[in-house]
Formats: C-alpha cells, sequence, structure tokens
C-alpha cells in the first residue's frame, strides 16, 4: 500500500508523470466504474467551504512572516483586491506572481526578515513563492482548524450523489494538497472520501484554473464525455475552466464573487447556495443517467 494525502491508495494509484494522481477510490467499496454514465464534480474552495477569506488571512500571515515590502510598503492583500485576484488568476503560486508582476509592474518583493533577499531573476522569484505558498499552508491549516464549515446543503448533496448508482462524484480543486488535505479530511471527511470516484488537486495538473485541464483530467479518468459532467464553481475562474472543458457549470457564488457576472461568462445555473434546494433531481435524469437540458431551472437565480 502506498500512502498518499489523506487516502491509502492501491499499488495501482500512483503519481504518473504528465497525469497526477490517479483516482483515490476504495476500488472494493465503489460501485463498478462501468456503470457511471454522468458525473457530479465539486471545486472545493467556496463550494464545499467558504475559504477564500482564510486563504486571505493566511497569505498576509506568510507575507508578513517574511518582512516583504515592495516600494517600501508592506504587501497585504485587502478583501476587494484578493476578490479581484480569485476571479482572475487560480492557484496560489500563480496569484502571487500576478500580484508582483501585473499589480507590482513587474518588481519582486524585499524580505525585510529572514535572509533579507530581493530576487533578481524569474527563478529567484519563483523560489521566493515557493516558500511563501509552504509558509502560506501552514498558516491556512491553523486557520482551517479553527473555523472551516460547510456550506449549506453541499454534503447533503455529495451523499445523495454517491448513493446513485450511475453517478460518479468527484472533486476538483485548484488548491495546493497540503490546504486542500486539511479542508477535506475536516469537512468532507475520509469516510466520504474514500467513496468518491476522482480527487485532483492543484498539485496533480500543471494548468490551473481556469485552464480546463483539471476538468478534462476528470472526464479521462472517468471515462466519460465532457458534457455527461456536471459541475459546481464559485468564481469565474473556475467557471471558465468547466466551460471551456465543455462541461454544464452551476455557480454557489459566496459575498465576494455575487456581483459577478457569471450568466454572461456561459453559467447553466447560479444560486447563492446549494442549502436552496439544489438536489440531483434538479441536476440530472437520475433514471437515464443524464443531466438535465436545463439544469436548477426551479430554483437558480433568474436569468437575463
Amino acid at each position: 500500500m502506498l500512502a498518499l494525502g489523506f487516502l491509502a491508495l492501491q499499488p495501482t494509484a500512483l503519481l504518473l508523470p504528465g497525469r497526477g494522481m490517479r483516482s483515490p477510490v476504495a476500488r472494493a467499496a465503489a460501485p463498478s466504474m462501468a456503470a457511471k454514465t454522468a458525473a457530479l464534480l465539486f471545486d472545493c474552495d467556496g463550494v464545499i467551504v467558504e475559504t477564500e477569506e482564510l486563504h486571505r488571512l493566511a497569505y498576509n500571515q506568510a507575507f508578513a512572516d517574511f518582512g516583504l515590502e515592495v516600494g517600501g510598503k508592506p504587501v497585504d492583500w485587502t478583501v476587494s483586491y484578493y476578490d479581484k485576484l480569485q476571479n482572475t488568476v487560480g492557484g496560489g503560486k500563480p496569484k502571487m506572481r500576478w500580484h508582483f508582476m501585473e499589480t507590482c509592474g513587474g518588481e519582486w518583493p524585499v524580505c525585510t526578515k529572514r535572509d533579507g533577499r530581493t530576487p533578481a531573476s524569474e527563478e529567484e522569484g519563483m523560489a521566493l513563492i515557493d516558500e511563501l505558498q509552504d509558509a502560506k499552508t501552514e498558516f491556512y491549516k491553523g486557520i482551517v482548524d479553527q473555523a472551516a464549515e460547510a456550506r449549506p446543503g453541499v454534503l447533503e448533496l455529495m451523499d445523495a450523489a454517491i448513493a446513485t448508482p450511475n453517478l460518479a462524484v468527484g472533486i476538483c480543486s485548484a488548491a495546493t494538497r497540503g490546504g486542500f488535505d486539511r479542508v477535506v479530511n475536516s469537512i468532507v471527511g475520509k469516510e466520504r472520501l474514500a467513496k468518491l470516484d476522482v480527487v485532483i488537486a492543484g498539485d496533480d495538473v500543471t494548468a490551473k484554473k481556469p485552464d480546463p485541464m483539471i476538468y478534462n483530467l476528470a472526464a479521462e479518468r472517468l471515462g466519460l464525455g465532457k458534457t455527461a459532467c456536471v459541475v459546481i464553481e464559485d468564481s469565474l475562474v473556475g467557471l471558465r475552466a468547466a466551460t471551456s472543458a465543455g462541461m454544464p457549470c452551476l455557480i454557489t457564488y459566496t459575498a465576494s464573487t455575487a456581483a459577478e457576472d457569471f450568466y454572461g461568462e456561459g453559467a447553466a445555473a447560479k444560486v447563492p447556495d446549494l442549502g436552496v434546494g439544489v438536489t440531483l433531481d434538479a441536476l440530472f435524469d437520475v433514471a437515464a443517467g443524464a443531466p438535465l437540458a436545463e439544469i436548477a431551472s426551479s430554483v437558480r437565480d433568474p436569468k437575463p
């Protein structure tokens, strides 16, 4: 047996070059993959748990720990700025690089604490970002343990899908595995995770959302066509990844993403949370094992 992340995998469940992690499934307990005709795929941050503010706090703690400054001013991401970031760039390391290259005009930060360095090249800058991400993940784990809780309706919908023999269920998150594992272990739970058909984190793909790679990989792992997969996301970045993969996407927005033009960007439906009445019957023709032509039509926010 090989221990990987939150689950012990059989010898066939290995990291493959360029492919990430094979589906972490309890094979003996799971229904035959041949029986799956459609899939429900959840994002993690903002969908399973409303964590974006927790991420922001953890980034700022990491920046302070390194004493980061640009132009003599401390690096600190405000709520409004982080809202912009999460709807522009997927993944933590790309967010930091985008901040320094775009917002800061290509200027790498000075570390006034630790070793006092200032990156002089792209390679040195990305090495610093790697260290910042590691520090942020540790701060984030502590914050999650104190503050994270499931969003309304998400675990109930996940359980209903798991209990439906012809539906595959998965989680596809842009988050790095350290923080991702902490959230899903705490909120989803190991017993429920062992029943999922596919789980992919940001470390397992080479291109982050809004690139569709993570959803293309999920469909490939499941052996399903793209249109047979329904995605639940919370942000424009996630929506663009799903629609670029050719998958219908339901948005469960948060306070920080509520004003975004999700319908204009191709969302099939949007709701404030899954507790408003989003059931399997609102998403799938369960008997036929296929997504509905119009998902969540009775509970979604009106389309323009």
